[in-house]
């Protein structure tokens, strides 16, 4: 594989930012990436470069859109029909008409302003080196949808926009909620391992490992939480406030128009004792509904019609009147919530997003807790709305048609609105024995030091009311070459610590020796730890449980692993990963189609449409 000048990229080599393989332009994808395994060196696992990197409205060869180009197409947007925001109609095939256009020819560009934060792939660590993988939970799909415009637009995402962690929780899998039998399911998943017996806990623990299907000497686990479901009728009286940005940024249809109909969806589904509010803010923020019961509902539809946008931006005293207005209504042991409806484009006010970050994470001290929606395309702020959902104890979704609002307003109102757990961190300790060198596909930005795993000060993610959380590692077979002995304070499980007598820092570790010393533990594969606090606690609890390998082949994983696997696969893809192994668009579409399961809801069917657009694109 070659840079941008064309120097071969050395294994394990993060791809620079205005490389060709980052700047939007679809890889050769016509072989497969063969590399060798490269553990981390000098960067910890999961550093993250945070500076912003833009997007640029991409349609073909990583070029943008011309202005005069770019205001027809946002004008036919805004004219258009409910269906054009199902990515149905004249527009959506004109777009894919275009893919073929030299847009390389064209003087003049008009960079898109949409921001995103920079990722490095995790890379492999030894555990002989690093025994412990920590991280924070995430329940965010954003990247997901967001990275489905993209391409029903005919456009490849750009590198940085492609969160994994994120694709692969768009999907809800068949993980049994806290309480539940699953006797019935031990044939039919024989290297399942589960934590459920507990029904008064938040959520259960699922864990599976089969072989991996881009690298077929590695071994690949997946991680599973499912949180406590909780019927509608039965959930806790609801205290909502809309905090809906109406700038002149959000007229066109698939902004405030779409934040409308979704709107509309959700106080449909609220209950008698519920209440909402709506603050508005744009050159200047104003109530435009104090909060209000739900059973006037004709009252609030109104409100919501006559929202317009027009103006700046000014988010930071908007957010502020929002958070006023929910402690006024506070709800004790409620659901306090308020929902960010916006593109992001705050220009005017509080703009640095370390003043908004501070200023959400300090009124979520309230108990009032933040989801941020994100809408529209080419000024999407893609970086400030997910930093603004995680230190507001929220989470983020972008919403790009009808059918998505359907999905987050109401078949998972529930999980947006009740939070049954906060500050939810994971840390797995590898045995040596058994794990040669592994690395967590995709949380880049969720990566906590091992200490903090016990340091209940530090943040992490919620999960909501029946959510799925997965996430996935790979693992290398161990080698038997000397290693150095762990440089961690932690006490482990596996083998010697710094803090352990049985370590002896002079002199290099010796894989066998070590071993010998914990023969009760040689054929766990890992040990997984979760710590989480309910909603209102300020102490955590914890969870433990170990894993082993029963050598399982990938044909013999659970549906849900397989389908799991495509859409990590397809996201490395998508990212020009150099982790990405045997891995192509050919190889992602056969096993997204041979794992759709029941899919009800249709989202694996449109992943495998998605899958074949990159296919197109990529020709």
């Amino acid at each position: 594989m070659l840079g941008s000048a064309g120097a071969a990229l050395a294994p394990g080599e993060p791809i620079k930012r205005g490389s060709s393989l980052s700047s939007g332009k679809p890889p050769d994808l016509s072989q497969p990436l063969n590399r060798s395994i490269s553990v981390a060196d000098g960067r910890q696992q999961g550093q993250r470069d945070t500076t912003p990197t833009y997007g640029r409205g991409l349609l073909q060869g990583g070029r943008g859109l011309p202005q005069d180009l770019s205001k027809k197409l946002n004008k036919e947007l805004a004219d258009n029909s409910e269906a054009k925001l199902r990515g149905e109609g004249e527009i959506a095939e004109r777009l894919k008409e275009r893919k073929g256009f030299d847009f390389r020819k064209l003087t003049e560009e008009a960079p898109s302003a949409e921001a995103y934060a920079a990722i490095h792939d995790n890379p492999f660590a030894t555990p002989l080196q690093e025994p412990l993988s920590t991280f924070s939970i995430d329940v965010d799909t954003a990247a997901y949808s967001n990275m489905r415009r993209f391409l029903t637009q005919g456009s490849w995402p750009p590198a940085d926009s492609v969160r994994i962690e994120e694709m692969v929780n768009y999907f809800s899998y068949d993980y049994m909620p806290p309480g539940a039998d699953i006797s019935n399911r031990k044939s039919e998943i024989p290297n399942l391992k589960s934590q459920i017996s507990n029904p008064d806990a938040p959520f259960a623990v699922h864990m599976e490992v089969a072989g991996c299907p881009w690298n077929a000497d590695h071994r690949l686990v997946r991680v599973g939480l499912k949180g406590k479901e909780i019927a509608l009728d039965k959930r806790p009286v609801s205290n909502i406030v809309f905090l809906i940005d109406v700038s002149g940024s959000m007229q066109p249809e698939n902004r405030l128009p779409l934040v409308k109909a979704g709107l509309r969806r959700l106080i449909d589904q609220l209950g008698e004792n519920d209440r909402v509010g709506i603050v508005v803010y744009a050159g200047a923020s104003g109530l435009a509904l104090d909060s209000t019961n739900a059973t006037q509902k004709d009252v609030i539809l109104s409100s919501i019609e006559n929202l317009q946008a027009g103006g700046s931006t000014n988010g930071g005293e908007g957010i502020q009147l929002a958070y006023a207005l929910a402690r006024k209504h506070f709800v004790t042991k409620g659901t306090n919530r308020v929902i960010l409806c916006t593109d992001g484009d705050f220009n005017v006010g509080i703009t640095n997003q370390d003043d908004l970050t501070r200023l959400i994470e300090e009124e979520s001290k309230s108990g009032v807790f933040l989801s941020v929606l994100g809408f529209g395309m080419g000024n999407l702020k893609d970086s400030t709305l997910e930093k603004l959902a995680d230190k507001g104890n929220g989470n983020y979704a972008y919403i790009d048609t009808l059918r998505e609002a359907n999905k987050v307003f109401v078949e998972q109102m529930t999980g947006t609105l009740i939070t049954i757990a906060k500050d939810v961190k994971i840390q797995i300790e590898f045995n040596p024995s058994q794990v040669g060198a592994y690395r967590l596909i995709g949380y880049e930005n969720r990566m906590l030091a091992a200490q903090d795993f016990h340091d209940d000060t530090k943040d992490a993610g919620e999960i909501g009311a029946g959510h799925t959380v997965t996430a996935l590692y790979e693992i290398v077979p161990p080698n038997k070459l000397p290693a150095p002995t762990p440089v961690t304070e932690e006490k482990l499980k596996y083998q010697p610590s710094e803090k352990s007598p049985a370590s002896n820092r002079s002199q290099p570790a010796n894989l066998k020796s070590q071993i010998s010393d914990l023969k009760s533990h040689s054929q766990e594969l890992l040990t997984i730890k979760l710590r989480y606090k309910q909603p209102d606690a300020d102490k955590s609890s914890l969870i433990e449980m170990p894993l082993n390998d029963a050598g399982r082949s990938f044909a013999q994983a659970s549906t849900d692993f397989r389908f799991a696997a495509s859409v990590a696969n397809f996201g490395m893809i998508l990212r020009h990963s150099p982790h990405r192994g045997n891995g192509t668009l050919d190889s992602v579409l056969e096993l997204a189609q041979s794992s759709l399961g029941g899919d009800k809801s249709g989202y694996r069917s449109e992943f495998v449409s998605l899958v074949r657009s990159a296919k197109a694109l990529s020709k």
